[in-house]
């Protein structure tokens, strides 16, 4: 509990009696009444099955041909030419471009020798005269010798050289195409080296790949090593980062619960002539939800709205979130009413939210309350939401209530997250319940709820603490 994520699918099912008349807690030896049969009180409604899309109606005839495509199976350059050349020959139909290239990839996929590709490529040209290559013919050969095992940057150069030789000079498509391939190979700093040479010979990187390579950079190295590489671009080649530089920068120390980077970072946007947009408040924000700072989260929310930017739904969610998470629930839902005066109505996030943050004050009947509330609105409780309640009632020992949200749940094939179906497992064998834990344990293997090794494991250990409590008369 306490995990809220940005995305939540929403679940079609009402638990709106649920603790509709809440009562205290009945002492271990007092029977519960009966609940009204689930059955009864829910109806679930049966899914609807996907149309499958008419056939379609265009025939045979209405269709072009489609170019002849080669797949090697072996990267030997000898049978790539002889397989290329009984295609050349036993067909009349004219061959473009794409259809060169297409041959050109599918022996690169296989081939770990450059040299290989490039004499097909010569190849080629030599067999079908009107063949004849463009940029994007030297772009699949670039994508292979940037997939090479090679340790250095040999085989790209000798692409790129190729291609200035055949009069294509590389542009910013060129280098983004090397490294994007290189960071998808994990070859960072080969990226990095490059993107420098680009500068110096070619075509410098665009926004859109000095941003890729800053993300990559943020996710593998440290904080420095990104600084520094920033700096070099600014006063080597005078490429400064734009907004969106900036907010992958503070997105990444807030990640790393880095605040007063963030801080820093803000500063550095703001003298570089940028003024901080709503992602980059509600970065900040996220950041210091997850230091459970809640004054921070709110006057990073009062400073947005002096420096003019408008909050949206995101900076409103994650305001509440951040406030119920830092102990200040009454606060955060004050901000309801600001929502619903500024066109942004609660959603099953922003609910959440708050019932996470009363069960953590240990009002599980209050969260329910809330739910009732939730749904007289129209916003739909999702399996998170679920959850959250199910932690709540379980923390709270309202076995009973906790039972019965967890029929609702399993009727309606919710899974289980990790902390509530263990948390649920605790409170069942504390009463005694172990049948009911067995139960427990098959639904969320057989909805797939928690991989089958971790459910065993919680409930194997929840078995061990129940025998020990036994011993030290703990448990029932």
């Amino acid at each position: 509990m306490g995990k809220v994520p940005p995305a939540l699918r929403a679940t079609p099912f009402p638990l709106s009696t649920l603790l509709r008349n809440p009562s205290p807690v009945l002492p271990d030896h007092q029977q519960p009444e009966t609940p009204t049969p689930l059955s009864k009180r829910y109806h679930f409604p049966k899914k609807i099955p996907k149309k499958k899309s008419p056939k379609s109606l265009t025939t045979a005839v209405e269709n072009p041909i489609p170019s002849p495509f080669i797949t090697f199976n072996s990267p030997n350059l000898s049978d790539a030419k002889s397989l290329f050349n009984s295609i050349i020959t036993s067909t009349t139909i004219p061959f473009d471009l794409k259809f060169h290239n297409s041959i050109l990839q599918s022996f690169a996929s296989i081939s770990s020798s450059i040299d290989d590709s490039i004499s097909l490529l010569r190849h080629m040209i030599k067999t079908c005269p009107p063949f004849c290559p463009d940029r994007s013919t030297y772009h699949v050969l670039l994508s292979q010798s940037c997939k090479s095992p090679n340790p250095t940057l040999s085989s790209v150069r000798k692409t790129l050289n190729l291609m200035v030789t055949d009069g294509f000079h590389p542009d910013k498509v060129t280098t983004d195409i090397a490294v994007r391939t290189l960071c998808n190979a994990d070859r960072i700093d080969d990226a990095v080296e490059l993107v420098k040479e680009f500068c110096l010979k070619h075509s410098p990187p665009d926004t859109y790949t000095y941003n890729l390579l800053i993300k990559h950079l943020c996710r593998t190295r440290t904080l420095n090593t990104v600084n520094n590489f920033i700096t070099e671009m600014r006063e080597s080649f005078e490429i400064k980062p734009d907004l969106v530089s900036y907010t992958i920068l503070i997105d990444n120390v807030c990640n790393r619960k880095n605040l007063r980077e963030a801080t820093r970072l803000l500063e550095l946007l703001t003298d570089d002539g940028f003024k901080p947009d709503r992602y980059v408040y509600n970065t900040i924000m996220k950041g210091y939800c997850m230091l459970s700072q809640g004054s921070e989260v709110l006057w990073v929310y009062k400073k947005m709205k002096e420096d003019g930017v408008e909050p949206d739904m995101v900076t409103y969610n994650t305001l509440i979130f951040g406030l119920s998470k830092s102990g200040r629930v009454k606060e955060a839902r004050k901000f309801l009413g600001v929502m619903a005066e500024t066109g942004h109505f609660p959603d099953e996030v922003t609910y959440t939210s708050l019932m996470n943050g009363m069960c953590r004050e240990g009002n599980a009947f209050g969260a329910v309350q809330l739910l009732e509330e939730m749904e007289a609105k129209g916003c739909t409780p999702n399996s998170c939401t679920y959850n959250t309640l199910l932690h709540g009632l379980c923390k709270a020992k309202l076995l009973e209530k906790a039972i019965e949200l967890y029929g609702v749940m399993k009727e309606g094939d919710m899974k289980l997250e990790t902390g509530s179906y263990g948390t649920f497992l605790r409170l069942l064998c504390r009463h005694g319940r172990i049948a009911e834990a067995y139960e427990v344990f098959d639904y969320s293997v057989e909805s797939r709820s928690l991989k089958d090794v971790a459910a065993y494991s919680t409930l194997e250990s929840t078995l061990k603490w129940l025998k020990k409590a036994k011993e030290q008369g703990l448990a029932v």
